[in-house]
């Protein structure tokens, strides 16, 4: 790949993540969901729909500490998003959940993914999308070694 090539590629992922980032808050902190930030929504997406997720879990799944999590965990469930509990199996393990409340904002970021989804497949045939798969693996590949390296 010629350089300009890699710096027109470079410019177009650093101005996507940009736009994903801003577009993302825009569209999922609307009038309904203004007491949360674009964070607490990825809280509530790790934590998810299914079984009540354990402290340590969610903050595996985003790359934080259980202490750093803990302050925005207070903060959702002082807002009605979460309910947090003992696990009846090991006092020492806290679990949360998401409420009625949660689970609605929860669907509606996942709407936003969807959508975000669906815009990236439109008109792409299947060459295509099996190359932007192996590209985007193999960003993936470098993110997680650059997080070991770090």
């Amino acid at each position: 790949m010629q350089r300009s090539e890699n710096r027109a590629l470079n410019n177009m992922l650093v101005k996507l993540f940009n736009n994903v980032m801003d577009i993302e808050e825009k569209a999922i902190i609307t009038s309904e969901f203004k007491d949360i930030t674009n964070n607490d929504m990825h809280i509530m997406d790790a934590i998810g729909i299914e079984e009540p997720q354990s402290m340590s879990a969610i903050a595996k799944k985003l790359s934080v500490t259980v202490g750093t999590l803990t302050t925005n965990m207070n903060s959702l469930e002082d807002k009605g998003y979460i309910i947090r509990e003992r696990s009846k199996n090991d006092k020492r393990v806290v679990l949360a959940r998401l409420t009625d409340k949660g689970k609605k904002a929860f669907y509606h970021h996942r709407n936003f993914h969807q959508n975000m989804v669906k815009a990236i497949l439109r008109d792409m045939e299947e060459d295509e999308l099996k190359a932007m798969i192996k590209g985007l693996l193999n960003l993936s590949d470098f993110f997680e070694e650059m997080e070991k390296s770090v």
